[in-house]
């Protein structure tokens, strides 16, 4: 919770000082757009131990929300929210046997992001960036596994590691720090156009990390592409 508290305070701190300068010196602007986004992701959980793994590919759908409110020389500014369904999860790479594992595990996540644009406002391509924080809240998960799947296979693990197995997702909760750049297409009647790549780095662990659990760290780290299309609900401008 401290951590939580800790992540919350430093990210709105380090924005007042931009959203002062922009609210003094900024041409106005009062644009809300409403759209949808989706795409795909591929995930690895950052383990300590380590487990070695390749990403794990999943899918992700939603709903996004955009305020753009200046225009500060050729910066366009806004601040944007999504409510997302994601597959993330992990997904093993075993070189001692046979065995294959990977799980999926199912969040809503809701990105709170500040946006910069540059490039055209109106008519044109625009590219911008998105950084900001992200809450994570657990669905569901499941396992697959294949291959021999025996204890002679599993004592054969590095470090002995195999009690991620049978943990369930112990933390419900989960948070971090998403940010990506990307490219819109703007229309005047059709609406807004986007592909965007992030990456979002975890704080927070899906297992419990105390001195006597078996993961000191255990947390999501995930690459994402994706496409939205958005329509303005009002657009004005002074």
């Amino acid at each position: 919770m401290k951590r939580l508290l800790l992540f919350f305070f430093i990210t709105f701190a380090l924005q007042l000082p931009f959203a002062s300068l922009f609210a003094q010196v900024g041409e106005y602007r009062s644009a809300l757009s409403v759209g949808v986004n989706g795409g795909c992701l591929f995930n690895r959980i950052s383990f300590d131990p380590t487990i070695k793994q390749a990403y794990h590919g999943g899918a992700t759908v939603g709903v996004t929300l955009r305020y753009t409110c200046e225009r500060y020389f050729k910066m366009l500014c806004a601040v944007q929210a999504e409510v997302n369904y994601a597959q993330m999860g992990w997904k093993e790479v075993i070189e001692t046997s046979s065995d294959t594992y990977s799980r999926t595990v199912n969040y809503i996540q809701v990105p709170l992001l500040a946006r910069l644009g540059f490039g055209k406002e109106v008519k044109g391509v625009m590219g911008y960036l998105v950084l900001g924080p992200q809450l994570g809240f657990y669905l569901s998960d499941k396992d697959k596994r294949g291959g021999e799947w025996s204890a002679a296979t599993l004592a054969l693990r590095p470090n002995n590691v195999v009690e991620q197995y049978d943990l369930p997702i112990e933390n419900k909760f989960e948070y971090g720090i998403t940010g990506g750049l990307g490219m819109e297409v703007n229309t005047k009647r059709a609406g807004h156009f986007m592909l965007e790549g992030r990456y979002y780095f975890g704080l927070s662990n899906i297992f419990h990390d105390g001195k006597a659990d078996t993961f000191g760290r255990s947390a999501n780290g995930a690459i994402v592409a994706k496409v939205s299309y958005l329509f303005d609900v009002f657009n004005k401008k002074d």
